[in-house]
């Protein structure tokens, strides 16, 4: 039996170029078979393709890379949901840029691991660059600001509270009604006590109960503010909970998982304004960034922070190497294997520079509040409220909460359009248009409110 090649060395791209030809058939194809954002038929219809297709799971004898690409690519583009059909916009689930998803590619050929130097001499090199670059985004005054890479928003979070309560023994997180979910898992997995959620009636943080939470509480205080909800797309008044923070002596991290992109924009980063006075921040370029996951970021002001993180194993950092200059890497993540997410990155904000990035920021945004606009004019639609970002909440008029929910399913069920779903503080249940896709057309956006109130019960 024939020893498969390998990705890597002088011999490795020759051995995937034919085998990237069938993956790229094979996409296509299983593009064109779905023909829509997300496979009709419902759960048990795709899995039933699904297991028709992998049957057995563990041949005896392989099938041979050429045909285990292209039937397993086939099944599962065939039944993906699809974030670059215009119609697949329910969740902060982005399109990837072409560009990203080939430096993503180079990325696994070549295979680098992120726990020490002798494993990633030019990636771990190239980390600390880019890390760099993006904590300055994020800490522009700030002498010299530091970021760390992450598999997105839940890591993240859970990294800024570690490195709170590691600089001030079990803080007590304060976040609004309104704030991710991970913040509570976060707290429970570092044995916090459970956070103090503040109302946020109008979908953001409610000042003066967030004061008066403040006032009431025993320190250490760890206020968490949210810069792009899941739910609306809104973003808390940073500036207020910043003051009110310095007045109480709390810290405080944003939440910027979602919004913190709009820093590349300069029509936009104004809505951010005060994210520099925070002690951590979130950012996921997974989201609004464009990026295969994952892509997430966690950045600090005060780089000593991440001190916290430190740990030695003798057989990646010993104290003689790193003595010797070698670069010690664990204390750049809570994980040892982590892959170089860095290069996508890297190659995007080259390849695009701020003003490329910025024209997919504000391309989107607009096609958000395009879509709130004819939503407006729309007699059978009412809107939440105008966009902040990218999120779109909508419903027919009229309808009831069931009617609104069965209709989203409808629509899965039938392959036609993937929407998510919000309720709000009020109680009402919306669809949610989560906008991420820069190719949008207003064409697009049409389409949507005919097949939305086509499918309407009347």
């Amino acid at each position: 039996m024939n020893t498969p090649p390998l990705s890597g060395g002088t011999a490795g791209p020759a051995a995937l170029r034919p085998l990237l030809t069938t993956v790229l058939d094979a996409l296509h194809d299983g593009a064109v078979a779905r023909g829509g954002p997300l496979p009709a038929g419902g759960p048990e219809h795709t899995a039933a393709r699904v297991r028709e297709a992998v049957h057995p799971v563990l041949p005896r004898t392989g099938t041979g890379a050429e045909e285990a690409l292209r039937t397993l690519v086939h099944t599962v583009a065939e039944g993906a949901a699809d974030p670059a059909d215009p119609l697949c916009a329910a969740h902060l689930h982005c399109p990837p840029l072409a560009l990203a998803t080939a430096a993503d590619l180079a990325a696994s050929a070549l295979n680098p691991s992120m726990d020490s130097w002798d494993q990633a001499p030019a990636a771990s090199a190239l980390e600390a660059l880019v890390t760099s670059a993006l904590a300055t985004e994020v800490y522009p005054g700030h002498p010299a600001p530091d970021a760390l890479l992450t598999t997105g928003g839940t890591e993240s979070n859970q990294i800024a509270l570690l490195l709170a309560r590691e600089r001030h023994g079990p803080v007590q997180v304060v976040c609004g009604a309104n704030a991710h979910h991970s913040l509570r898992r976060a707290a429970w997995l570092l044995g916090l006590p459970e956070p103090v959620a503040v109302p946020a009636p109008s979908g953001t943080m409610d000042l003066a109960a967030l004061d008066a939470a403040l006032t009431d509480l025993h320190p250490p205080l760890l206020v968490v503010a949210t810069a792009g909800t899941t739910d609306t797309g809104q973003i808390d008044p940073i500036p207020e909970i910043a003051d009110l923070c310095d007045t109480h002596g709390a810290e405080l991290h944003i939440d910027a998982a979602y919004g913190g992109p709009l820093l590349f924009s300069a029509t936009h980063r104004p809505k951010l304004t005060g994210i520099d006075r925070a002690h951590s921040v979130t950012l996921d370029l997974h989201k609004l960034g464009w990026q295969p996951a994952a892509a997430g970021v966690v950045a600090v002001a005060d780089p000593t922070r991440l001190d916290a993180l430190h740990h030695t194993a003798d057989y990646l950092n010993a104290d003689d190497d790193t003595e010797a200059g070698l670069p010690d890497l664990l204390g750049r993540s809570l994980r040892t294997t982590r892959r170089p997410d860095v290069l996508k990155i890297a190659v995007t904000l080259r390849a695009l520079g701020r003003d490329g990035l910025a024209h997919l920021v504000d391309r989107t945004c607009a096609l958000a509040a395009e879509l709130a606009q004819l939503t407006t004019e729309h007699p059978h639609f009412e809107l939440y409220e105008p966009p902040t970002i990218s999120t779109v909440l909508l419903r027919p008029t009229d309808a009831d909460d069931t009617t609104l929910a069965t209709l989203r399913r409808t629509l899965l069920d039938q392959g036609r359009a993937v929407l998510g779903r919000a309720r709000t503080a009020d109680g009402r249940l919306w669809l949610k248009a989560t906008l991420l896709n820069p190719h949008a057309t207003t064409d697009d956006l049409h389409t949507l409110l005919k097949l939305l109130e086509g499918s309407t019960p009347r």
